[in-house]
């Protein structure tokens, strides 16, 4: 290939063109090449001292690619351990920090514990469960009748949320003491939960303002006649 400029030849040669595919695989691209390539150089020192001076050199150079994050705590911590994984666990330094080791990096972690409990209800959800068992452990008070009926009117919310018809509160009040194990027993309660409408009121109210926000046509009102005031 010849390209001429100012009546300079400059001859290049295909054999002299790189491509990215064919250079050394970044281990954190987001550092860029260069940075890698200041890492391999730190490794090629022959000193320790030298490879230290050039070590936090690096550090510094690679904490002010990030700014945002000098405040974040143990920030250097982090750095010193992406220099270690960058250097591919082969730069001998002296580090402020414990080093990492590929061992640990490469180390699989446990599968996440996902409920494998499958219950009768499911449309009350896991949380109202979980909520259920807190309450069986407080003792008898003020308190925990309290978090007791917010856990029933929950519930009863769930429910018409899953059945849009009206349910009686002896029927959340089953489900509770059956949920409960039968330590929750509200069967025989004067006290009536809140009522349906006004417990699904916020959810119609916070979808209208979600419509009207989005852009949602109304209707002009042509009429002539002026509303009335008193």
């Amino acid at each position: 290939m010849q390209l001429t400029h100012n009546s300079t030849q400059i001859i290049l040669t295909i054999d002299e063109l790189e491509y990215n595919t064919e250079r050394e695989h970044l281990i954190i691209p987001e550092y860029g090449r260069h940075m890698q390539k200041m890492i391999n150089y730190a490794k090629t020192r022959e000193t320790k001292e030298e490879r230290n001076k050039v070590a936090r050199a690096i550090i510094s150079v690679m904490g002010n690619m990030q700014p945002h994050l000098r405040d974040v705590p143990d920030f250097q911590h982090k750095l010193w351990d992406q220099l270690f994984i960058m250097a591919n666990f082969e730069l001998d330094v002296d580090s402020d920090y414990p080093k990492p080791t590929k061992e640990l990096l490469e180390e699989r972690p446990e599968p996440l514990k996902y409920p494998q409990n499958f219950p009768k209800y499911r449309f009350y959800g896991n949380n109202i469960k979980t909520m259920i068992d807190v309450a069986n452990t407080w003792e008898d008070g003020e308190l925990k009748e309290a978090l007791t009926y917010t856990i029933a009117n929950h519930m009863k919310k769930c429910f018409l949320n899953w059945n849009k018809d009206t349910v009686e509160d002896d029927v959340i009040y089953g489900h509770l003491y059956e949920l409960s194990g039968g330590r929750i027993n509200l069967k025989n309660s004067e006290e009536d939960l809140s009522d349906a409408t006004s417990l699904m009121r916020t959810k119609t109210k916070f979808t209208n303002n979600n419509s009207s926000k989005k852009g949602g046509h109304h209707k002009k009102n042509t009429s002539t006649h002026k509303r009335k005031r008193f």
